[in-house]
């Protein structure tokens, strides 16, 4: 079986890529360049994915493991697909999520139809902490990783169902140290590679530094949920929903972030208690598991975020509502919310609102 590993330059691509090869697969080393200094027009800093750094890292491995190692230069792609939707949906008050849509646009869903169009590559294995199995009744789906610490089934919710049948997840059962270890004993030279813990196109910018740099500034008001004017802002992309610090204004209690509206230019603000909902609005779910066969469902509102039960889900003219057993903090649109049962990854979809209360 003919296995592409996609090599991003850090440890664990490196060692998927070493795992396949030990388990007797023919393995080709895969490396998408996003970024350049050209493209940029700055200086790429160290620890950005992706960068050209990165791309030779991943040579340097594939070289000691003797396989073929490719580059693809996909900056073109990835502004289109990735960059250009992130500053439009920051632009416009939402929160997205550009490692979800690039895992289901470009480097993983997107990348595996590709290779095996045009190389015939029957896998592609990446470095993803996540197992994926062949479930009898449903097919192949996506599980949490044992390294649970580590685990990043949720931003894989909205690759395609008909990908799964392409992709590893070597790494699914391995915890980081692990990992590591496996590094060292086979001297790679990214044994000891700090991991990259930014947005690999923000450049070490906050994204609203990062958009405003592309659309300037754009003030508007700052309102409580009374009405009241509070302040100005230099453009709602510079905020995100459930944010304290930083907002420039003074009140008589903590105010915090409830609400971008686009279409006033405004950033809504207010007590602690107006963001709690338990009533989430999203466009459609991507299904890995058929939701007639959900039957214990729990639902994550962010990476980091602890799964909460589900009462419901109901279809609505633009997507679905989604009833909580819990009320959630900070839900903001853009957002991904990724449901499971147990350790199954059921699907995922695009957070476009909540219901509660929201003031203005």
């Amino acid at each position: 079986m003919r296995v592409a590993v996609g090599m991003s330059g850090g440890v664990d691509s490196s060692v998927a890529a070493l795992l396949m090869k030990e388990k007797g697969y023919e393995v080709i080393g895969v490396t998408l360049r996003f970024h350049t200094a050209e493209e940029c027009g700055v200086e790429i800093p160290k620890g950005v994915c992706c960068s050209p750094e990165d791309v030779r890292d991943a040579a340097l491995v594939s070289q000691r493991l003797g396989i073929p190692h490719l580059t693809f230069d996909w900056e073109k792609i990835f502004r289109e697909k990735v960059v250009e939707p992130f500053v439009r949906d920051y632009s416009s008050g939402k929160t997205p999520n550009p490692c979800a849509l690039c895992n289901r646009e470009v480097k993983t869903g997107y990348f595996a139809r590709y290779l095996k169009m045009v190389a015939d590559i029957d896998k592609l294995a990446t470095g993803h902490y996540a197992k994926i199995e062949n479930n009898p009744r449903t097919g192949r789906v996506v599980k949490r990783a044992r390294d649970r610490s580590r685990d990043q089934s949720y931003f894989l919710a909205l690759v395609r169902k008909e990908d799964l049948d392409l992709l590893e997840f070597p790494l699914g059962e391995l915890t980081k140290e692990e990992v590591r270890n496996i590094a060292r004993r086979h001297r790679l030279e990214v044994a000891d590679k700090r991991d990259s813990q930014e947005v690999c196109f923000l450049m070490g910018k906050s994204p609203g530094e990062f958009v405003s740099q592309l659309v300037g500034p754009q003030e508007g008001p700052i309102k409580h949920v009374s009405g009241a004017v509070l302040g100005r802002h230099r453009g709602i992309f510079n905020y995100t929903v459930g944010q304290r610090r930083g907002l420039g204004i003074s009140y008589p209690r903590p105010l915090y972030v409830l609400h971008l509206d686009p279409e006033t230019n405004t950033v809504v603000v207010g007590e602690e208690e107006f963001l709690y909902t338990d009533t989430v609005l999203t466009g459609e779910i991507n299904l890995h598991v058929p939701m007639n066969l959900w039957r214990s469902v729990t639902a994550q509102i962010r990476y980091r975020q602890k799964p909460v039960p589900v009462e419901s889900v109901e279809r609505t003219p633009s997507g679905f509502r989604v009833k909580l057993k819990e009320k959630v903090r900070g839900v903001a649109p853009g957002q991904i919310i990724a449901f499971y049962e147990g350790d199954t990854l059921l699907g995922g979809a695009v957070i476009e609102g909540s219901e509660g209360k929201k003031g203005l």
